[in-house]
């Protein structure tokens, strides 16, 4: 199973739909930089058809607009091919969403918060590891 994991940004709004068994998906479009920049300054872009379930798909969609930039971890990314208007085949890939962490809010600089689970802690109460006192007699 492939995996792709890194900062995205959103094509478009996240399309909301609910299948006939009431289960909700939400469709992105996420556009993923990668390489090194060419002389324009710009570094090539693929973008990822994106696809997130259940529960998480509607309470997320309203933070997934376009533009913003997340954090997200796909599973089973792969090409798909399709019909382009001219008739003549296209290819993209596709992926389901595994999880999210959500980028910063417009116009505020912070970290990405993780969805769901535990929130990292305020930063004045991390505590730096002290490995000054480590023993000596590890065995290996």
């Amino acid at each position: 199973m492939s995996k792709t994991y890194g900062m995205m940004r959103l094509g478009r709004d996240a399309e909301l739909k609910f299948l006939p068994s009431g289960e909700a998906v939400a469709n992105l479009s996420l556009a993923f930089n990668y390489g090194k920049a060419g002389a324009d300054g710009n570094r090539p872009t693929q973008w990822i058809d994106g696809s997130l379930w259940g529960k998480r798909a509607e309470s997320l969609t309203q933070y997934l607009v376009k533009g913003s930039v997340h954090c997200f971890t796909l599973n089973d990314v792969h090409i798909e091919t399709y019909k382009k208007n001219d008739g003549s085949e296209g290819f993209k890939l596709s992926g389901m969403i595994a999880d999210v962490e959500l980028g910063p809010r417009t116009g505020e600089r912070q970290a990405p918060q993780p969805v769901g689970g535990a929130r990292p802690l305020p930063q004045d109460t991390r505590k730096t590891p002290n490995f000054s006192n480590m023993d000596d007699d590890i065995p290996f």
